[in-house]
């Protein structure tokens, strides 16, 4: 008898240690296969001719896909449930993966970037549905373990990758990183199951309800400050530490504080009873970091730097975690992920622009880091205290 009771509480433990598995790994997915060709950037405008605006169309037509198919995705994971999506989805990844890596032409290299953009628009809002059926009461632990997969493979990408352009071509390390996806997509189709059955309908007047809730738009906005003022800092850091004439390697401490920021901020989230404090204390934190890294030098600079990613991606991983934590988003959660995660994207185009004019206007950095802590300070802030009416 203990036997036959205890079989189907093992295969129920190894069922939720697969999907928090595929959480992490879909998510490392996403940023290796989206950030892999930033690295070769000088390689592959040799080889095809390119200048840098057409090099930055290699990346641009990825995201425009992404983010204009995210809440269409949305609507089919909510309808026919996330394994049956992934099912369809990674394949549409892999393979543009796969073509890209043997791309002799600009114009079929773009094509395979739009096509892979198609494929990776799906996972963002598969990924709450998953963590709701992994543990619904610790939905905020499994948001930042996936959280911590997109700080992994922005890492393995910007990182490793130039090491292995020193032993093999471009196009070589393109096929590695779609050999990642091709695993993936195999363990997907023979591993994944769900008790999870799609019941949402693709009604129009569905999704305009979702729109006219006001939490939507803060869970929004928090996306927008949270996704631009890292991408911000990310891509300006370098320049900023250059500025300060200090060495360049403390901006990996980015991706550090991305790392760990998602697994201890969710943690933390399963326990806190209050997520407009935890919000608001967040927000607090980030800006007195941001601020300090305009002033700091040394090992107070990279301290300022590790905390201000941290705490941006802790409230990055409440903002991601509340379409699985709410009922009232029990049947949209895709939907809802869909929306705040593509409207997300304006922050990124918006404040690394903004944050190059200032340092052109002014002829420093402290206008510019002044204005992504403004940002940060007036929607976080206001994100936190409309938490819990909205």
């Amino acid at each position: 008898m203990k036997q036959s009771n205890s079989t189907p509480t093992n295969q129920m433990n190894v069922s939720k240690c697969l999907l928090i598995f595929f959480a992490f790994l879909i998510s490392f997915l996403l940023h290796l296969l989206l950030f892999s060709t930033a690295p070769m950037v000088d390689l592959i405008m040799d080889e095809m001719k390119l200048s840098h605006t057409a090099f930055g169309f290699i990346f641009s037509i990825a995201m425009v896909s992404l983010v204009i198919l995210r809440i269409p995705w949305g609507f089919l994971s909510d309808k026919f449930g996330y394994v049956t999506v992934l099912r369809a989805s990674l394949p549409l990844i892999t393979i543009p993966a796969i073509v890209r890596s043997f791309s002799d032409t600009y114009l079929t290299f773009l094509i395979s970037q739009f096509l892979l953009g198609i494929g990776l628009a799906s996972i963002l809002p598969c990924l709450p549905l998953i963590i709701k059926e992994w543990n619904p009461e610790q939905t905020g632990l499994g948001t930042g373990v996936y959280v911590s997969g997109f700080a992994l493979g922005n890492g393995t990408a910007l990182g490793l990758t130039p090491y292995l352009l020193e032993m093999m071509p471009w196009r070589l390390v393109l096929r590695l990183y779609a050999l990642v996806a091709v695993v993936t997509t195999l363990l997907w189709w023979s591993l994944a199951k769900s008790t999870y059955q799609g019941k949402d309908q693709f009604a129009l007047d569905a999704f305009t309800d979702i729109l006219q809730h006001k939490y939507i738009w803060v869970l929004t906005s928090l996306m927008i400050a949270c996704m631009g003022c890292y991408d911000t800092l990310a891509t300006w850091m370098p320049k900023v530490l250059e500025l300060k004439t200090q060495p360049k390697y403390p901006a990996v401490l980015l991706s550090i504080g991305f790392l760990l920021g998602g697994p201890t901020t969710g943690a933390v989230s399963d326990e806190f009873p209050s997520k407009s404090i935890l919000v608001g204390f967040l927000g607090v934190a980030a800006v007195v970091s941001i601020i300090g890294i305009a002033y700091t030098v040394h090992i107070l600079l990279m301290i300022c730097i590790f905390l201000a990613s941290f705490f941006i991606t802790g409230i990055l991983t409440l903002t991601l975690e509340a379409p699985a934590k709410l009922p009232r988003f029990s049947l949209a959660a895709g939907k809802v992920s869909g929306i705040i995660s593509s409207l997300g994207n304006i922050g990124p185009v918006a404040l690394p622009v903004s944050f190059g004019f200032l340092i052109d206007y002014t002829g420093t950095y402290h206008s510019s880091l002044f204005m992504v802590a403004m940002v940060a300070f007036v929607i976080f802030i206001l994100g936190a205290s409309m938490w819990e009416n909205a």
